[in-house]
């Protein structure tokens, strides 16, 4: 009986036999047990997620506001081509990073060939 009281109560020093028949033990169940027993543990299915970027510049003040630029590529705006719906695509974007922004203009940003890439939107806060 004092045996397995010992064990249980765990009564051994470090570096003695039974600790490390022990430590064995406890090594071998962490690493042998989910070969044989289903712990119906699943990996999280990996979503796709596409990456948004925004540039954020700051670019001086106006009165009490601060003003920035925000450049945002322009396959993140969703096909926008008029001013309202550059203005309303870049509102939806910035307003979750910044919260309630007024933008005063909106400017696009070519690439070397000529092609616009990103739009910069200079914004009060």
């Amino acid at each position: 009986m004092s045996f397995l009281s010992s064990w249980i109560f765990w009564k051994y020093e470090r570096g003695s036999v039974q600790y490390d028949v022990m430590v064995t033990l406890i090594l071998a169940f962490i690493f042998v047990t989910p070969r044989f027993i289903d712990f119906k543990d699943k990996p999280a299915p990996v979503v796709p997620i596409r990456t948004s970027e925004v540039l954020v510049k700051s670019a001086g003040t106006e009165g009490d506001a601060s003003r920035y630029i925000y450049e945002v590529r322009s396959e993140d705006l969703s096909g926008a081509t008029t001013d309202a719906d550059l203005r309303s695509a870049m509102a939806r974007l910035i307003q979750p990073i910044s919260g309630d922004v007024t933008i005063q203009k909106i400017a696009p940003v070519f690439d070397t060939k000529g092609h616009i890439v990103a739009y910069d939107a200079t914004v009060l806060r």
